[in-house]
């Protein structure tokens, strides 16, 4: 039996280690929904937005987001949000500061390994996957385009029940 071909998920002959802005979806092995919890009961407000209440997965992956500028100091975190079974990031990357520099890649690479192997300690169940296999990205072109990002990050908690991963 034939398996059906895999589409492409990265820009053809693009330089995923350029100085640019990239807008990335990290989702969870089967979107099962054990990142953090959006109801309207566990749903605290900050800076105007709601917050997900966050699982010890949960937990665990914003403690790695955070620590990504320190691992790669090329990269920035402009805004994330974790969602129950996907993870948003807009990631920033300077030019020249690494030897080489960091790729979209190789940066989420190490923030899906990193956040994986901490929850299997945690739940001690070695070499279980926690995410999917690769993650979906989009070059961020402009200002607007920032804008729209960033709002839509912020938002994506209010409109968790519309969202094309949603789950119960």
């Amino acid at each position: 039996m034939e398996r059906p071909r895999r589409k492409p998920n990265r820009l053809h002959g693009y330089d995923y280690s350029l100085a640019g802005t990239y807008f990335i979806t990290i989702c969870t092995q089967n979107r099962e929904c054990s990142l953090s919890r959006i109801d309207g009961m566990n749903v605290n407000v900050g800076d105007g937005f709601p917050v997900p209440q966050l699982t010890e997965e949960g937990i665990i992956a914003d403690k790695y987001i955070k620590l990504i500028c320190d691992k790669f100091p090329s990269v920035a975190v402009e805004n994330y949000v974790i969602m129950p079974n996907h993870i948003h990031i807009i990631l920033y990357l300077t030019s020249g500061t690494g030897d080489p520099s960091p790729t979209i890649g190789s940066v989420i690479g190490w923030l899906k390994y990193t956040i994986t192997k901490q929850i299997n300690i945690m739940s001690d169940m070695p070499s279980v996957k926690f995410f999917q296999r690769s993650f979906h990205d989009h070059i961020i072109r402009n200002d607007k385009e920032f804008q729209m990002i960033y709002k839509y990050i912020d938002e994506n908690p209010v409109n968790w029940e519309n969202d094309c991963f949603y789950c119960e």
